[in-house]
């Protein structure tokens, strides 16, 4: 039984259901294909996970988007 975890941030830019379900689908179809699972035992599970819990490179998402933001040209 493939078990396949997802984690994605959360809050504003967190997917829409139909982007979790087209993730699920995909994922599960490209088990099938690649590795000839079966799809009835394949579990996804998509965490969202707030920005403020989520860091690279010592700081969180939330902080590295805003630098990020602040960088672009008008």
């Amino acid at each position: 039984m493939p078990y396949v975890n997802i984690k994605v941030t959360g809050g504003s830019e967190a997917p829409t259901a139909e982007q979790k379900a087209e993730l699920i689908r995909g994922v599960t179809d490209l088990l099938q294909r690649v590795l000839n699972k079966n799809p009835a035992t394949t579990v996804v599970i998509i965490d969202e996970v707030a920005m403020d819990n989520w860091g690279i490179g010592g700081e969180t998402t939330t902080v590295r988007r805003q630098k990020a933001k602040a960088q672009k040209p008008a």
